[in-house]
């Protein structure tokens, strides 16, 4: 069950946090993992650890809000690979602060890479994946996008707007053997998060009813599961993976 041999899949931001833990568990799956992101020398380490027990990994330095270079990206790998099973959508980063003192800059660049990358790699991997009559493409948003944050106008306008776009493409290619859905991830322990104020965690760690802070794993198992061929009735869907934060 949820066996990922052989799936040929792309995973972004693979260089730490979320991404670097999902690529550890799809790889633990069976799956070809290509990690992109943009720091190469983090993704070459993550791609020879993954090597060294056993998996299957390859790095590929790119910036997905370079809509040429993240195209070409893709492309390389269904020729390297002759196909694209999953996509992993997770580069993220934030550039926080109150709406009335935001400068175009900080909103520019998290869409450009929260939101813009993705829809760049959604477009290139659509075809393949057609061609093939299989896709997975899962995006990692977070649960700013479904309930907003002070400060954070920008990062929940990108994570919100993915919501939607993921929908609208489960619409478009659902027939073709395609499934996309988000993921949302609650307060997960990341280099994100540990900068966090101890007075600002402990009113997090209240408002969670689990009690307790989620781990990366958390959102890994939850991205094998979408990709896997048990979960090919689900699609346009977004699954809050939070502890019960957004109920709270």
């Amino acid at each position: 069950m949820f066996d990922l041999t052989n799936k040929i899949t792309i995973i972004t931001g693979a260089s730490q946090g979320i991404g670097r833990t999902i690529a550890h568990i799809f790889a633990e799956s069976g799956a070809n993992v290509i990690c992109v992101a943009r720091s190469e020398s983090k993704i070459n380490e993550l791609s020879l650890k993954i090597n060294d027990k056993g998996g299957h990994a390859t790095p590929m330095p790119c910036d997905v809000g370079d809509g040429e270079a993240f195209s070409k990206t893709i492309n390389t790998v269904v020729d390297k690979f002759g196909k694209l099973d999953v996509l992993v959508n997770n580069a993220g980063i934030t550039r926080d602060s109150l709406l009335m003192r935001m400068k175009d800059q900080q909103w520019d660049e998290v869409l450009q890479t929260n939101l813009k990358g993705a829809f760049y790699g959604m477009k290139s991997a659509i075809r393949p994946m057609m061609k093939n009559k299989f896709g997975r493409i899962i995006n990692i948003t977070s649960i700013v996008g479904l309930t907003g944050n002070p400060g954070q106008a920008n990062y929940a306008a990108s994570k919100a707007g993915l919501i939607g776009m993921t929908q609208s493409i489960a619409k478009e290619v659902g027939t073709r053997g395609i499934t996309a859905n988000c993921i949302a991830p609650g307060w997960i322990d990341t280099e994100m998060t540990v900068d966090l104020q101890e007075d600002l965690k402990k009113d997090l760690l209240d408002r969670i009813p689990v009690g307790k802070i989620g781990r990366p794993e958390d959102i890994a198992h939850a991205a094998v599961f979408l990709a896997s061929d048990e979960a090919s009735y689900i699609t346009g869907q977004t699954i809050t993976v939070d502890g019960g934060r957004v109920i709270n």
